[in-house]
């Protein structure tokens, strides 16, 4: 395979190079987004692996660029290659197209064989996603089908809430017992998937649940 790397510190990019040379790639390597993007012109590579914290902000370059790369060079797989779960462009780049996508996570990749094999599958079309990766993207889909899972009353008493009304407050609102309240305030915590905790406030979590999708 032809390889480009994209990875501003020298030690993993050049070490990285060096492993994959060995099992017969063609790799070449860039320090920043500019490099990267000039390198995939020049070599037309079969898969880009790409950091994501990157020179100058070391911020999103690297997300960025694959964005970019992606669509001024179909058919590159892009393989993202870092130890932060970012799921901000990552969404928006698997949106525009799963196939020959790759994110995995440095600490977590122990096998240089299981990393070429990612490779390999990613640039055939394929995808290599770490399982954290994968739970962190799944999370706000989970956090919506809670709230959609409410009742129409369960939504009224977690809207009072987020007015700070009390539970006495909810139940004079809509002429019920505290004791109902009470229930559809549990039932509104198990929807939502909050359990009790010693450090957590659910019902503040709860509330910013509820304001986030406003």
């Amino acid at each position: 395979m032809r390889i480009v790397i994209a990875e501003d510190l020298a030690i993993l990019r050049d070490g990285l190079a060096q492993l994959l040379t060995l099992r017969g790639h063609d790799v070449v390597g860039a320090g920043d987004a500019a490099e990267l993007e000039r390198a995939v012109a020049a070599r037309r590579p079969d898969v880009a692996v790409i950091d994501i914290r990157m020179p100058p902000t070391h911020t999103d370059e690297g997300l960025r660029a694959a964005l970019d790369l992606r669509r001024r060079h179909e058919g590159l797989g892009v393989l993202l290659f870092s130890q932060y779960v970012e799921t901000r462009f990552v969404s928006q780049l698997l949106a525009e197209g799963s196939a020959g996508i790759g994110y995995l996570l440095k600490e977590r990749v122990a096998d240089v064989d299981d990393f070429t094999d990612a490779l390999h599958r990613v640039a055939a079309g394929g995808t290599a996603l770490d399982p954290e990766v994968v739970t962190q993207l799944m999370a706000p889909r989970r956090r919506d089908a809670g709230l959609a899972s409410l009742t129409p009353r369960e939504r009224e008493v977690l809207t009072r809430m987020a007015e700070g009304r009390t539970n006495a407050a909810i139940a004079a609102a809509f002429v019920i017992t505290e004791r109902a309240v009470e229930k559809h305030v549990a039932n509104i915590f198990t929807k939502l998937g909050l359990l009790a905790s010693g450090t957590d406030h659910r019902r503040v979590l709860a509330v910013l649940r509820y304001l986030e999708h406003r």
